[in-house]
């Protein structure tokens, strides 16, 4: 692969253009083509194709409660104060843990676990400490493991996160969203600067190997002036990675943002000089762009792993390890094993029913054909290492059959030529660069090879995809 540069540039009147609505490409085929017409053999097949191959582990645990909504939230969670609900859940979820286990070959290695919500701190320290029993008792751990949980500032103290990190956390990841206090009401999301500040004290005197934090912009209230003083005072927390995202407006999806008012959402203008101001200055700052929302230090994993070649991208978002098997527990979770895709049921009393019948709670999946394991390669070589090499790809392909790159995307080749011309890439022999411009583009650039996305777009997509800035 050549060596690229990392940095960004920033074409207001090219994003302008090209912002439309598109997948996130965490996966290929995105997550709305899993379908409830699913063989669930297919799950248990993928497991023993991947015990075979003594394929990595990375496990992912849904916790849904959170005691008070965040009016901007895009996640699966359930709003209650009643902390009994997580005891039943918690059985509910041991209960899983041991069945799949039970399919898994004892000798494969989990690289990754990662507890997501929802909030995971929801959980009081001796209902934390019964999960993770769980997962040690019934996974094997590499000594080098990323384990990482998503906390809620407002509902923790110093006490907590140390014992977080006493029992094995080693990696830590908290919203911010905005430090500015007016958006903050507006979002019900109130974090009193103090209160972040010492969060993050706390963390550094645990020692948590990696902090992550997360901002969003095009919130009600955010001008370009108050954003630039919430990406300063980030700065000054010194996360080694933070994550800019896009707000996506979708009441008609999340109906909990009509809570918020929409008058006062910035228009598309000045969310884009948000964004390049943003960009600017983290970069300015000494963090690199990786890709999508995601910034890290120049001597971070991401960071480094992407000059390598050899960063990956999964439901969780960048990684650095090899490539895995994606096991996914809890409401929700998805799973990514080999050529299959799962995702467990979204409502609480379906996921306990399926457990209490002795079967697995998955409520839909999709089976990845040939052409979609292609694409696959294609577009995530693209989203990780904003290039790709078509010998690499071939010599991939070869022992299936024989793949020409030119004749095998002949229908989709002629649609890289505006972007070519609009500067978002460049064309070489054998292959496709992303230039600093594309970069923030790279959604619309992965989106020529997305054999379904032809079926997705018109009035579904533009209500099912954020826009890609």
């Amino acid at each position: 692969m050549k060596h690229l540069s990392q940095t960004v540039e920033f074409d207001a009147a090219l994003l302008s253009t090209y912002n439309q609505p598109l997948p996130r490409y965490t996966s290929y085929p995105p997550a709305t083509e899993l379908s409830t017409d699913f063989d669930r053999n297919a799950f248990q097949t993928a497991i023993a194709v991947g015990n075979h191959k003594q394929t990595p582990l990375s496990l992912y645990c849904h916790i849904p409660f959170c005691e008070t909504p965040c009016y901007f939230c895009g996640c699966n969670t359930i709003i209650t104060q009643r902390k009994e609900v997580a005891e039943p859940y918690l059985g509910y979820l041991a209960r899983q843990i041991r069945q799949v286990a039970g399919l898994v070959d004892a000798d494969r290695l989990v690289h990754q676990l990662h507890w997501g919500g929802g909030t995971p701190n929801y959980l009081d320290r001796t209902q934390v400490e019964f999960l993770w029993n769980q997962f040690n008792q019934y996974f094997r751990f590499d000594d080098a493991a990323e384990i990482s949980i998503e906390i809620n500032p407002s509902y923790i103290d110093r006490e907590y996160i140390l014992f977080l990190r006493q029992l094995g956390f080693n990696r830590i990841s908290f919203g911010i969203q905005d430090f500015n206090p007016i958006v903050q009401e507006a979002i019900n999301r109130v974090q009193p600067e103090a209160m972040l500040f010492d969060v993050m004290d706390w963390i550094r005197e645990a020692g948590f190997e990696s902090v992550n934090v997360d901002l969003i912009y095009g919130l009600p209230f955010q001008t370009e002036a108050t954003f630039q003083e919430t990406v300063q005072k980030t700065l000054q927390l010194n996360p080694d990675r933070i994550a800019v995202f896009n707000f996506a407006y979708v009441p008609w999806i999340k109906p909990v943002q009509k809570l918020m008012p929409e008058s006062a959402l910035p228009d598309a203008a000045e969310k884009l000089e948000i964004l390049q101001n943003s960009i600017a200055q983290l970069t300015q700052n000494g963090y690199v762009f990786i890709g999508m929302d995601h910034f890290a230090k120049p001597n971070d994993e991401l960071a480094i792993a992407q000059q390598a070649g050899q960063l990956h991208r999964n439901f969780q978002g960048y990684t650095t390890k090899p490539e895995s098997d994606l096991l996914g527990f809890g409401m929700t979770s998805i799973s990514m094993l080999q050529d299959v895709y799962t995702q467990n049921h979204k409502g609480l009393k379906d996921f306990y029913r399926a457990i209490d019948a002795g079967e697995l709670p998955i409520e839909k999946g999709v089976r990845l054909n040939q052409d979609d394991l292609i694409r696959r390669t294609v577009i995530m070589e693209l989203m990780c290492q904003f290039q790709l090499s078509v010998p690499d790809l071939e010599e991939k392909y070869h022992l299936g059959f024989d793949l020409d790159f030119n004749d095998y995307f002949a229908q989709e080749l002629p649609k890289l030529a505006p972007l070519e011309a609009d500067g978002l890439i460049k064309r070489w022999g054998d292959g496709i660069e992303v230039t600093a411009i594309g970069r923030l583009l790279i959604r619309n650039i992965a989106s020529v090879f997305d054999a379904y996305l032809g079926d997705r777009m018109g009035d579904r997509g533009t209500k099912t995809f954020s826009k890609a800035i």
